[in-house]
């Protein structure tokens, strides 16, 4: 099942049809068995003709988020963890990666606040002082506020290498600006978790030509995705629920860099595309 936010309310999109539902989103998340309620919705719920739900998901779409904060866990791939080292070398932080790649406490951190999220089709920000920008493709979990993963939906981890590069402490400036994260295009709910083999890939278009292709499968992650929400949820409390994107094992070669105008997709298995374009912040 898929959950759909939109601009005139939220979609389930169920074995191919359509329903809308009239609960709030944060209401409508945030429970257990998620998946179980809302297939007991479907038979009072209103459902819309193809066209109609094609119209809304066309021109209304949401990213799949209410009031939940977005936290992102790092190095949790090898090829993060190479490239972090890579990135801080000269500034004698590239140990720290590897230590925290064997460690049992995984890094976590705050990305965004829901204002500060992008959505299907919306830009997504790299900063003007920042020279080494890159996207990461995340799958996100959103975790209900008492800890259960419900849903799962596509992350987009925009990243500022050179700022991070400089010192790791500089993590915060790297990661946590305006429009530095993005998810969507909506909240997929299955009955059972998401298998290993599932694939995570991610295409970059300049002028409308590839710069960068990837496709990794989940199962090269290190760590179980529930420890990663157990370890998110140690002393604190998230009363709508969560969203944790779980890291990134697709990062372009040191020389790449985006640039204004760049189109980026990133797909992940039975959730969808997640479309966003580069640009910069205006300036006032």
């Amino acid at each position: 099942m898929k959950l759909y936010r939109t601009r005139k309310g939220t979609i389930l999109e169920s074995a191919n049809n359509y329903y809308r539902l009239d609960q709030p989103w944060d209401e409508l998340i945030n429970r257990e068995n998620l998946h179980s309620h809302l297939h007991s919705l479907q038979s009072n719920a209103e459902m819309l003709a193809d066209t109609e739900a094609g119209a809304l998901l066309n021109s209304s779409l949401l990213a799949p988020i209410g009031t939940q904060e977005v936290w992102a866990a790092g190095v949790t791939y090898l090829r993060s963890r190479d490239a972090r080292m890579e990135e801080s070398k000269g500034s004698g932080g590239a140990t720290f990666y590897d230590k925290v790649y064997e460690a049992e406490r995984p890094e976590l951190f705050f990305k965004a606040q829901p204002h500060r999220v992008a959505a299907q089709d919306e830009e997504v920000y790299i900063r003007h002082d920042s020279s080494w920008n890159v996207p990461e493709p995340e799958l996100t979990l959103f975790i209900s506020s008492n800890g259960s993963i419900q849903g799962y939906t596509i992350g987009n981890d925009m990243s500022s290498r050179s700022i991070e590069g400089e010192n790791p402490l500089y993590l915060p400036q790297a990661k946590v600006y305006q429009r530095s994260a993005a998810l969507g295009p909506c909240l997929y709910v299955p009955a059972e978790p998401l298998p290993p083999t599932t694939r995570i890939s991610m295409t970059i278009l300049r002028n409308g030509e590839k710069v960068y292709t990837g496709e990794v499968a989940i199962s090269q992650i290190k760590r179980k995705l529930p420890d990663l929400a157990a370890w998110l949820y140690r002393d604190m409390d998230f009363p709508h629920g969560c969203f944790l994107m779980t890291g990134t094992c697709l990062v372009p070669d040191n020389e790449f860099t985006l640039a204004k105008g760049d189109k980026v997709e990133i797909t992940i298995d039975n959730i969808g595309t997640l479309v966003n374009t580069v640009r910069y912040k205006p300036t006032k």
